[in-house]
């Protein structure tokens, strides 16, 4: 999609796009409901403001919009704030945000996320506790940008601040039944009032259960469906005008079978085919060779038709719970608030690790086929107030939490991995079809047998090899087990000078200490490995193809360091950092109407450790193919990450519009990046450097070579640069238009190296330098017309609403190879409905993706599905197609989903 085109996308949406304003409630209308005030309400400095009057990019969502849009987590949130895009990708527990481009890949736990979550107060470990039921919330706040001074955690790239609705001392209620296709049945409700004079309750339910996008062809099931509920109770005790207790205890379970992914096709080849074809791939003749069906390498990927591995498994349950405790207190001049809160999170997850039909890998959702836990305490103190005749609004606090987090692995290898591995090297070494016989045990033929048995001295060697790494089936990790624990203390100031009745000047610092303790312990029955290791290990020194024959063997042996040889290992490690980070902000406000500010922050996220057995040597993708020295546990760790960010913005609003543009610059050094390069999980920091040597600059020969610079030399490789606009206009009392703009250039900056000490990329991001970041488009519209007309003199009114977001293109992977890439598209949610007086009652039709579109939330490198090395088949030559003979899978976005919802309240 071109420019022009985008830019009159903008016009023709300026003044009809997404909703994004927490709206306080108005008065009531004689009939139908009045959607045209601009009073808005947000919490994002500690204190109660209208939207226009802080000096921050924010967008916020009402419950109305969120009830209007069908938003049940965060994800729906993307059709309401262009900045914001959230995805979802093995699992449901495997969330990622992202605001202005800038996210982290959720499917490594030992990543905490640049886009925090905190929901009433309380800090969320990771990104996908917000794929869960949220129950009837009063509005959500998306922060852009790093935030540090207030809110208990560090944010690097932004935050989402979701706040739930709270007891009230009128006795009330609400219930909502909805039905859809896919079998969807939803129930929620909610009730509310006094206990006593100075005790209020409130209990909120939700379950839903919906049969899955998926089919699975080969085990005759669903996938990717929905089974799950949630409890939300409160209290609320307020003995005094001065003081406030707000008690809430949570709990969600789900029991659910996700997540189902397809092989996509890829179209930048002339050949017929192109990569999924077996004439031109050898990789796909030995996955059809050891049990795949053709067909699905041929059918639409939207069709949404799977052949998953017989007898395996995606079913996974979590279970989430929680309590907290606010606590407000006014001393007249001096306010207190203290958040004490304590979090349980739960999760396992079964899988067909491989996505293929032939199984490679696997997680048997029977046992803790891979659990997540993440145990948190946490303890906020703020103290706010006012001094100089009201000239300064001053706040200081305290920040406390301890995270205990247990990631359990069970990965195995399958039944068939020894017969496809060993077709995978034999493709590889490109032996003539007259040798292979996908059939036969080591993937020879009788001739290949007797080939292979007579090379000079080495024959028998490798003939064994071929035969040992047959027998590797239904091995690997039996309760691989990570250890981590940390402690996060901070002292904040954030702090508005009224320097004059019209000239604020807001500053804010943040000091932050983050211990981080890790321990791991392995038990794999992977015995095959070292012998493997033991008698193939002298034929590496004898070159050419016996080389090549026996450093696969051992390589595909003892793939992702699963082997015998870990058991002995007790790894510990400790990395402690601490940071200063802050905020300047100066704003003038002429009058009522309009706002004008500049700001300056600089933001960070703590380090880590790499939770993937396989980063414990420095050779990722092959590990045994050399003699190894010896496994080193600081290989785990990574850098914290660091942000500076400049804005400067607008904010106008009148009777019936509002109207705030932004304009930002971000620049990231040690960007924490999680790649997966279809055989392991690859953690590495990005930055940039102006002299770098031994790699391209932006590494159009597609090396192995991606260069180093001298560490002194070392400075930001992320930035992320562009304008914002948020747009709202109420012509009438029962029409509402809303919009949203965002361009947003997040690149990689042209030379880049890993850490800061310099050192060079794996070779698997050559892709990155001097390209847009994954899952950042350029160019992003949202819109939406709320219209609630009275229907005559009935006392009842209408509903009419519409949303829209419109995405210019993007790569979906986080190492951009162009295979990954997605084409700009359109989605549409709509609903229609009569609701009664006050809105007592309602019935309401909808539809989510209206028009169906297609499209890829994450594609990533089909695992262990390569034949070849880069560039090795001269069909797909590596300066256009890197990856070479690689495949590709994904996760699907959801297909359109309609249905009927009633709604009532008392």
């Amino acid at each position: 999609m071109s420019k022009a085109s985008w830019m009159l996308s903008v016009a023709c949406l300026a003044l009809s796009a997404p909703a994004l304003a927490q709206e306080t409630t108005p008065p009531p209308e004689p009939t139908g409901a009045n959607t045209a005030t601009n009073e808005i309400i947000v919490t994002a400095q500690g204190r109660a403001q209208q939207l226009q009057d802080v000096p921050l990019a924010i967008s916020a969502v009402s419950s109305e919009t969120l009830q209007n849009s069908g938003a049940n987590d965060i994800r729906q949130l993307n059709q309401l704030a262009p900045s914001l895009l959230v995805s979802s990708t093995g699992s449901e527990a495997n969330g990622s945000a992202r605001i202005r481009g800038i996210g982290t890949v959720g499917d490594n736990p030992g990543l905490e996320s640049s886009v925090a979550v905190f929901i009433d107060g309380v800090y969320r470990s990771r990104t996908g506790v917000g794929l869960n039921e949220l129950g009837e919330i009063e509005r959500v706040e998306v922060l852009r940008g790093p935030q540090g001074t207030l809110f208990g955690r560090n944010a690097s790239a932004g935050l989402l601040n979701i706040v739930s609705k709270r007891p009230e001392f009128e006795f009330g209620g609400s219930g909502e039944i909805t039905y859809g296709n896919y079998d969807y049945w939803r129930l929620s409700g909610a009730v509310t009032g006094p206990i006593t004079e100075t005790i209020a309750a409130r209990i909120d339910g939700v379950w839903s259960k919906r049969d899955g996008f998926y089919r699975d062809l080969v085990n005759d099931r669903d996938l990717n469906d929905r089974d799950r509920y949630f409890l939300r109770g409160q209290l609320l005790f307020e003995p005094s005008s001065d003081v406030r207790i707000r008690l809430i205890g949570d709990y969600t379970k789900r029991d659910e079978s996700c997540c189902g992914a397809v092989y996509i096709r890829q179209n930048e080849v002339a050949q017929v085919g192109g990569l999924l074809d077996p004439a031109q791939n050898p990789i796909i003749g030995a996955l059809i060779g050891t049990g795949q069906n053709p067909a699905a390498f041929t059918v639409n990927p939207y069709d949404r038709d799977l052949y998953v591995s017989e007898g395996r498994s995606y079913r996974g349950k979590t279970e989430d719970w929680g309590i907290s405790g606010e606590l407000n207190w006014d001393f007249d001049a001096v306010q207190l608030t203290a958040i004490t809160a304590y979090r349980d999170y739960r999760s396992n997850q079964g899988s067909d690790t491989d996505y293929s039909q032939v199984d490679i890998l696997y997680r048997d959702p029977g046992s803790s086929a891979y659990q997540r836990e993440f145990r948190t305490f946490s303890q906020e103190l703020r103290l706010q107030g006012s001094l100089f005749d009201d000239r300064l609004d001053w706040l200081v606090g305290g920040y406390f939490a301890d995270e205990k987090m247990k990631l359990t692995d069970n990965l195995k290898f399958g039944r068939d991995y020894g017969r496809f591995a060993a077709c995978r090297l034999v493709a590889a070494a490109g032996l003539p079809s007259v040798l292979i016989n996908a059939a036969n045990p080591g993937c020879l033929s009788a001739a290949g047998r007797g080939f292979v048995g007579s090379i000079p001295t080495a024959g028998p060697a490798l003939l064994a090899g071929f035969d040992r790494l047959d027998a590797i089936r239904s091995v690997g990790d039996d309760d691989a087990i990570y250890r981590q624990k940390s402690t996060n203390y901070a002292f904040f100031t954030h702090n508005i000078f009224h320097v004059t009745d019209t000239i604020d000047l807001t500053l804010g610092v943040r000091w932050t200490k983050e211990i981080k303790k890790f321990r791991a312990e392995f038990n794999n029955d992977n015995v095959l490995c070292p012998v493997q290791k033991q008698n193939l290990l002298p034929l590496l020194a004898a070159g050419g193809t016996v080389t090549a024959i026996a450093g696969g063997l051992i390589g595909l042996s003892c793939q992702g360091n699963s082997s015998a040889e870990l058991n002995a290992l007790s790894l510990r490690d400790k990395i402690k950092d601490d940071q200063f980070t802050g905020t300047g902000v100066v704003s003038w406000k002429p009058n009522n109407d309009v706002m004008v500010y500049a700001s300056f922050s600089k933001g960070y996220k703590a380090g880590g450790f790499n939770l993937d057995r396989s980063a414990l040597t420095t050779s990722t993708i092959f590990p045994f193919a050399a003699p190894q020295s010896g496994f080193n546990v600081t290989n785990l760790r990574f850098d914290p990450e660091k942000v500076d960010a400049y804005e400067i913005g607008a904010k106008l609003a009148f009777k019936n519009f509002i109207f705030n543009i932004s304009a930002f610059r971000q620049e990231f050094s040690n960007f924490q990046l999680n790649t997966f390069n279809g055989t392991v999980f690859l953690v590495q920091n990005i930055n940039g450097c102006s002299n770098l040597v031994g790699g391209s600059g932006s590494d159009e020969d597609l090396s192995g070579a991606t260069g180093a610079c001298d560490p002194g030399d070392v400075h930001y490789g992320v930035r992320a640069q562009g304008i914002e606009v948020e747009s709202s206009l109420s012509p009438s009392p029962y029409l509402r238009f809303n919009a949203g703009f965002t361009w947003a250039r997040t690149k990689y900056r042209n030379d880049l190296v890993g850490r800061d000490t310099g050192v060079p990329l794996d070779p698997a991001l050559r892709m990155l330098p001097g390209n847009f970041m994954s899952n950042a488009p350029e160019y992003v519209t949202t819109g939406s017309v709320t219209w609630t007309p009275p229907i005559g003199n009935s006392g009842l009114s209408g509903l009419f609403y519409v949303d829209t977001r419109l995405t210019s293109d993007y790569n979906t992977g986080s190492d951009l190879f162009p295979q990954k890439a997605q084409d700009g598209f359109a989605i549409v949610n709509a609903r229609a409905g009569i609701r009664g007086e006050d809105e007592r009652w309602a019935v309401e039709i909808w539809a989510q993706n209206l028009f169906n579109k297609g499209y890829t939330q994450v594609a990533f490198n089909s695992p262990f599905q390569q034949a070849q090395n880069v560039g090795a088949n001269p069909n797909f030559p590596a300066a256009q197609f890197p990856g070479g003979t690689q495949i590709f899978s994904a996760f699907l976005a959801e297909p359109r989903t309609y249905g009927v919802t009633l709604r009532g309240k008392f």
